[in-house]
């Protein structure tokens, strides 16, 4: 692939992307910064958990989202009874053939909502691990592919309200990305008041599944200069020996980080990552994945604290490479 292909396949990638911000901005008010890391984990592959008290458009934001990419899109209310074969499907008995069938869980979709995913027990919650990490669901012994492209966008409260469980360490590893998500601004909640005075607006469909593995397989080959990789490895290691961290950040969260600083290079239009990009991701691919020490834990921006701390001690070293 030449330079000039990529520069234009680039440039055509970020006016999709456009197109497909402008029409959920439509929808969701709110900063455009969370749009842009939703799309992020998009190009990436991966999955996000956004954490938000009740009434902040969580879900709003997540049934925009998935009505513009055009793909297939299922809910999953979670709830304290809700079962492992609830999500994944199970076969059933068809009395008249006397044979077994699958009925297919909605794990089986493109998009897959997973609202107030902390109002499920830990046995339930981890029925997706494997759907996430592997993009694979095994009913009975059997292992199903589940369609391409395959994303979770799982939203929880982040205090501990009454009938919620926390999300085990494994799970959260499982997301690319953690999108907080606060009160509106008064000017944005006086505009969702005027959006949705008559009737609510409707996301429409602007792009297609074809679409979409094609932006993921571009993504995929942004380039990376070796000191990138190892500033990212800089990054992670450094949360791995902070005094106030108990569990630093997997080589799991380096991948990602690379990931999500490919993504946001192509949604800045350009063909190559920049130590800006990784920083620009560092909060919200990293912090959610660090286990604090227990007198830390009570402190709610402790764990961005900590990358915050990464970013500004951690240096990027460009090598001086021989003519």
């Amino acid at each position: 692939m030449t330079q000039a292909v990529a520069i234009e396949e680039i440039a055509a990638a970020k006016e999709r992307l456009d197109a497909l911000r402008r029409e959920i901005t439509r929808v969701y008010i709110g900063p455009s910064r969370t749009v842009d890391l939703m799309l992020t984990a998009l190009l990436a592959q991966g999955h996000v958990l956004l954490e938000g008290v009740p009434g902040v458009a969580k879900t709003t934001l997540v049934k925009a989202y998935a009505s513009a990419l055009g793909a297939s899109v299922r809910r999953i209310q979670f709830t304290p009874d809700l079962l492992p074969a609830d999500i994944t499907g199970t076969y059933v008995l068809s009395p008249k053939e006397g044979t077994f069938s699958l009925r297919p869980g909605p794990i089986f979709a493109n998009v897959v909502l997973a609202d107030e995913i902390n109002r499920a027990p830990a046995k339930t919650q981890s029925a997706l691990l494997e759907a996430m990490q592997e993009r694979q669901v095994t009913i009975e012994g059997d292992r199903f592919e589940l369609p391409a492209p395959f994303m979770v966008l799982a939203t929880q409260n982040p205090i501990d309200l009454e009938g919620t469980y926390p999300l085990p360490e494994a799970q959260i590893d499982r997301f690319l990305v953690r999108v907080a998500i606060g009160y509106p601004s008064a000017k944005d909640e006086v505009a969702m008041l005027r959006a949705h005075n008559a009737e609510p607006p409707r996301a429409r469909s602007v792009l297609s599944v074809d679409e979409l593995l094609s932006l993921q397989s571009m993504a995929r080959r942004i380039h990376v200069e070796d000191d990138l990789y190892e500033y990212c490895v800089g990054l992670t290691t450094f949360t791995r020996t902070h005094a106030r961290v108990l569990l630093g950040a997997s080589p799991r969260a380096t991948l990602g980080l690379v990931q999500a600083a490919k993504s946001a290079a192509v949604i800045a239009g350009r063909p190559f990552v920049t130590p800006d990009d990784v920083r620009g991701v560092a909060t919200s691919v990293l912090s959610h994945r660090l286990v604090l020490v227990p007198e830390a834990e009570g402190d709610t921006r402790a764990r961005d604290a900590v990358i915050e701390d990464a970013v500004q001690r951690v240096a990027y070293r460009r090598a001086v490479r021989p003519v």
